[in-house]
């Protein structure tokens, strides 16, 4: 699958925001393959951080001056948090900025394959907890809930996942969405490939 998703995402238009009121950040989502099916990796913060305390989220954060550009933050970022080593990520895409509602950050997300299992080492200042969430799981349509938000007169939707104890919103929630919306496209594919080698 993780070749379709790189196949899909390489020739797709990226939707780039510049917006030079709004702070640049970046995002991995890793993908990982266990007991036969892939999963996607999330975070939950702890207490500590500036920001989004509490919630879930993929690992990343805001570019750094040192960053030579975006996927280098994220890979930083990801390193930082979770220990994931850069040598052991393979760069499948990224997928559109999102901005925040809140915070004032534009997010570029970079969607990756890491190994399985992984020696994590989680920096327990950012970092609570480490959730790993089957992909079927996102994709089951019972989990997922939309609702309006409100801002400055404006309306924009919200989205929520939720697996077991875990709701998931907010921008990752939204780049979760765009991310998953790309698998009936990699499935489809399959198939079809599947039908003509019959």
């Amino acid at each position: 699958m993780e070749k379709k998703i790189k196949e899909i995402l390489g020739r797709r238009s990226k939707d780039r925001i510049q917006d030079p009121h709004r702070k640049r950040a970046a995002v991995l989502i890793p993908l990982f393959k266990k007991d036969g099916q892939y999963h996607i990796l999330f975070t939950r913060r702890t207490e500590k951080v500036a920001h989004h305390r509490g919630q879930i989220s993929f690992p990343g954060g805001q570019q750094d001056e040192k960053d030579k550009d975006l996927l280098a933050t994220a890979l930083r970022e990801a390193r930082e948090e979770m220990g994931i080593d850069q040598k052991d990520v393979h760069i499948l895409g990224e997928l559109d900025d999102i901005c925040t509602a809140t915070t004032d950050y534009c997010i570029s997300p970079f969607v990756a394959l890491i190994p399985y299992p992984y020696s994590f080492r989680i920096n327990p200042q950012e970092i609570e907890e480490v959730i790993e969430v089957p992909l079927s799981a996102l994709l089951d349509e019972t989990k997922f809930r939309q609702e309006v938000g409100r801002k400055n007169g404006h309306t924009f939707p919200v989205y929520f996942y939720q697996h077991k104890e875990h709701t998931i919103w907010g921008a990752t929630a939204r780049i979760l969405k765009q991310l998953l919306e790309l698998i009936p496209e990699v499935e489809k594919k399959a198939r079809t490939k599947s039908d003509k080698s019959l």
